[in-house]
């Protein structure tokens, strides 16, 4: 990792978390495609609900301490993500990952009409992998060995919407980028 122009070496298992908030968007740049397709996953959290928001503010405005419990070692993280990598997907399960990235891109003969009507630049390569990755850690989730395609389908939101860049079209119609996702999904072949 490069900060100010000094380097430096992190270990295993190091990852980055960012967010984002819309309100705080003024003054800020904004990150360029290739560097939000470095992203696994965009996840989305809404407000909290009201008993939720409630446990907030009394937690965040008493004396209230809390304490971090030590869960998992740096270790048991890597061997996590050693066990997801050597989760065995069937070839249709890639396939149909692959062909749901590839049909995110204007320019591929897979696509779609809309695609390229509402997409300026699609989803690249690194979208096929998660989009694996992500099916493979879903279905260990759920107690099961191996992914399938509705795993692939569940993951495809928090995988997709991030790389794609909507047009002026889709702008113009108030499309967005999951909006496509969730029709794309709906549309590609299993």
């Amino acid at each position: 990792m490069t900060i100010a122009g000094e380097t430096y070496l992190l270990d295993e298992p190091f990852f980055v978390l960012a967010t984002q908030n819309p309100i705080e968007q003024e003054g800020t740049y904004p990150l360029p495609e290739a560097q939000l397709d470095r992203f696994m996953l965009n996840l989305w959290l809404d407000y909290p609900s009201f008993a939720e928001e409630v446990q907030i503010v009394k937690s965040t405005t008493s004396k209230y301490d809390a304490s971090v419990k030590h869960i998992l070692s740096a270790h048991d993280i890597v061997e996590f993500q050693n066990l997801v990598r050597g989760v065995p997907v069937a070839d249709n399960v890639i396939e149909y990952s692959v062909r749901l990235a590839d049909s995110t891109r204007p320019s591929s003969s897979n696509a779609p009409v809309y695609i390229k009507n509402w997409i300026r630049w699609g989803a690249g390569p690194r979208a096929s992998q998660y989009l694996v990755l992500g099916a493979k850690a879903r279905a260990i989730l759920r107690g099961r060995f191996t992914p399938d395609i509705d795993d692939v389908k569940a993951i495809a939101g928090p995988v997709l919407r991030h790389r794609l860049v909507t047009s002026f079209n889709a702008e113009a119609e108030s499309v967005s980028a999951i909006q496509i996702v969730e029709k794309l999904v709906h549309d590609v072949k299993s």
